[in-house]
């Protein structure tokens, strides 16, 4: 970044209008106590917008003075961004033109060229009728929509040569185009449209619930409705099964194979040949009560011969 200083010749005084001081003084309220020095920036910026789009030095101090600042703080701040400039500029427009990589690949070259045969060969110099001033500054963060000037708040994209003419014309007749994009997208959006996502049964809720019919369709179980809880009543009393029908086949005890692994690996053997031979169920915590046992008193305990578990290792 070049070398930012004030201009040499600087106004006497500065002061904040009624409007603008009581603008300033909700804003330095916003912060907390001993905080106020935060509100630098907007009030630089409030400062500059009075002046004219400059800041001067004794804009500096005050503003200083009002956050209880050094003044060297407050004049670090000013020369560093260069939203804040320092010397006059053109009464319709202060033209910012990005030249970092994405811009400088997508035509700055060429915006710089008309800044250069319609305002000033040089930057920060005033054209002839004092109405328009420019400068190259670093990205400006519209890169997607690349080259892209900067005015006062405002950003102007997706410029050509001609359209950027075609801007600095409006402004010469104080009817300057909408800020953004000058090619009619939205934001960043594709040029041309939206490439995907473009069904409109997308978002018209025509969709909704289909996944439980392709579900239900291609062999799925689509999931159940939840019935609504039922009164009280008297249960029905239970048929008897038809007579032709074959007696039920008693089920089997559930024991999960992690549970069988795990007894098999602590040499809980007896304990596993019962289970699965017609016991009980086991919980994870009994589970875990079984295998501290086995590490505790070794496999002997529960009938398992030393050689069938860990190699003869108790």
């Amino acid at each position: 970044m070049a070398v930012r200083r004030l201009h040499p010749d600087q106004p006497a005084h500065f002061a904040f209008t009624p409007e603008n001081l009581s603008w300033v003084s909700e804003t330095i309220a916003k912060y907390p106590e001993g905080k106020q020095a935060s509100a630098v920036i907007p009030v630089l910026w409030r400062a500059q917008e009075q002046i004219g789009g400059w800041i001067t030095e004794p804009a500096i101090r005050v503003v200083a003075d009002m956050l209880n600042m050094a003044h060297i703080r407050v004049l670090e701040i000013a020369t560093f961004y260069t939203m804040f400039q320092l010397a006059p500029i053109g009464s319709k427009a202060h033209v910012q033109v990005c030249g970092t990589t994405p811009c400088m690949l997508r035509g700055s070259k060429d915006l710089i060229k008309v800044c250069k045969s319609r305002i000033s060969d040089d930057p920060f110099h005033i054209s002839a009728d004092g109405a328009f001033s420019w400068e190259e500054v670093e990205c400006l963060g519209s890169c997607a929509n690349a080259p892209m000037v900067q005015i006062g708040k405002d950003t102007y994209e997706d410029l050509t040569a001609d359209s950027f003419n075609a801007l600095l014309d409006g402004f010469a007749k104080g009817a300057p185009p909408k800020p953004g994009s000058q090619i009619g997208r939205t934001a960043s959006c594709p040029e041309g449209g939206p490439t995907t996502l473009s069904d409109p049964a997308l978002y018209d809720g025509s969709r909704i619930g289909q996944w439980q019919k392709r579900l239900a369709g291609g062999g799925g179980t689509a999931p159940a409705t939840p019935a609504a809880p039922a009164g009280p009543s008297t249960p029905p009393a239970p048929s008897a099964p038809p007579a032709s029908a074959a007696p039920a086949t008693e089920a089997k005890p559930f024991v999960h194979p992690a549970a069988l692994a795990a007894m098999a690996n602590a040499g809980i053997v007896k304990e596993l040949e019962e289970r699965s031979s017609g016991g009980k169920p086991i919980a994870a915590s009994e589970l875990a009560n079984l295998a501290q046992l086995a590490r505790v008193k070794g496999p002997a305990a529960y009938g398992a011969r030393p050689d069938e578990t860990d190699g003869g290792k108790a």
